[in-house]
């Protein structure tokens, strides 16, 4: 970008997850570009993260599903005069919606430019339109262009960008291998791990992303007299602590209590997956692209992953020794056996980074913030 552009991101919560990291990457981009990046959004957890970074956080409750809500439209509005923003960046519904009724407010030719990311094949209906309504609209896999294609064919596919998400090379890098004082602090806490290999489903423990599928895989190699050890790498939303409760109870009827370790959410993530011998991605419906099985695959651990969404794209371009079909647990048993057994190579190297990602993704605002605008931008969102 050839002059300095205020960009807002705008989405729920800065609390953990893909869409908050992708935020991260895109802000801390902006700011090593000269650009000044905002973010608005309820608060969470990566708040200080973030303004480490030089990037400016803004809170306000765009998250809420509420009627009063839409009195939020007109405080954006004037934010977004305020401070000069050249472009809005929405990277989920309702935020969405709050943020193009703003732009609506204004003049056609004062307007931020609009971008929105389908980060998810959301349910088709008027409420997920609003996703597909950007002047660019980026996909984060091929799996959600072909999503975008299916659901609302009246997109053009010249306004869709397919930039898949990455993982930063310098911190996943291939054969990392933990520092001995966190090693040492991990065997003293789990001494089953010195003799057991360990199985790792990583990401927040909830029931679309599959640890009822990893506890049945688990039962099924201890049938098989397999010494192994399930560690459940991520923690429950604050809301739904219910589901960790009955998963231990799974657990208990599976007779795999005490083969699995809870571990809640991490900030050693890398180093779990590290020390794990194999991973999983067992989501019961299609993930939009599958960001902790490239973390594995990048670290040269063996993932093994349902053959569907963006998890089955990944493993398709980077490891396809470790494709199963979706829902079938003997498979992934029997897949996880045989990397046991032989531990496979897994290729280092691959182009989904967060370099890639970073330049994408400036290059869209560029593209847009120096191209003319069309007579029916952000006329509607009927895509």
């Amino acid at each position: 970008m050839s002059r300095s552009l205020s960009v807002v991101q705008l989405l729920p919560e800065l609390e953990v997850g893909g869409v908050e990291q992708g935020t991260l990457e895109i802000a801390a981009a902006l700011v090593a570009a000269g650009h000044r990046a905002v973010v608005i959004s309820g608060g969470g957890r990566l708040v200080p993260q973030l303004e480490a970074l030089g990037a400016t956080h803004i809170t306000l409750p765009i998250g809420r599903k509420r009627p009063s809500s839409v009195l939020l439209i007109r405080q954006l509005r004037a934010l977004f005069v305020r401070e000069q923003i050249d472009l809005v960046h929405a990277r989920s519904r309702l935020p969405a919606w709050l943020g193009y009724l703003a732009l609506k407010g204004l003049p056609v030719a004062e307007r931020p430019r609009w971008v929105t990311t389908v980060h998810g094949p959301y349910r088709v209906n008027r409420y997920s339109q609003i996703m597909v309504s950007g002047e660019r609209v980026i996909a984060i896999s091929q799996f959600i262009r072909g999503y975008i294609a299916r659901a609302y064919p009246a997109v053009p596919a010249s306004r869709v960008r397919v930039i898949p998400r990455g993982v930063d090379r310098a911190q996943w890098p291939a054969d990392y291998v933990p520092p001995a004082a966190w090693l040492a602090a991990w065997q003293e806490r789990h001494p089953a791990l010195r003799s057991q290999p360990a199985l790792v489903l990583p990401g927040r423990l909830t029931r679309w992303k599959g640890p009822e599928d990893f506890l049945g895989v688990l039962a099924r190699l201890r049938a098989r007299g397999l010494a192994v050890h399930g560690l459940l790498a991520g923690g429950p939303h604050p809301h739904k602590l219910a589901f960790e409760r009955s998963l231990r109870a799974l657990a208990r009827e599976l007779d795999v209590a005490d083969d699995l370790s809870f571990l809640g959410q991490r900030r050693d993530l890398r180093e779990v997956i590290a020390v794990s011998a194999c991973a999983f991605s067992l989501t019961r419906v299609p993930e939009a692209f599958g960001r902790t099985t490239l973390e594995a695959l990048s670290l040269g651990v063996p993932v093994v992953g349902y053959d569907h969404g963006g998890t089955g794209e990944i493993l398709r371009a980077v490891f396809p020794a470790g494709l199963v079909p979706p829902g079938d647990l003997d498979a992934a048993a029997q897949r996880c056996a045989d990397f046991l057994a032989a531990p496979p190579s897994v290729q280092g190297e691959h182009g989904y980074t967060t370099a890639q990602l970073q330049a994408a993704t400036l290059a869209v605002y560029a593209e847009l913030c120096h191209a003319p605008r069309p007579d029916h931008a952000q006329a509607s969102a009927r895509g």
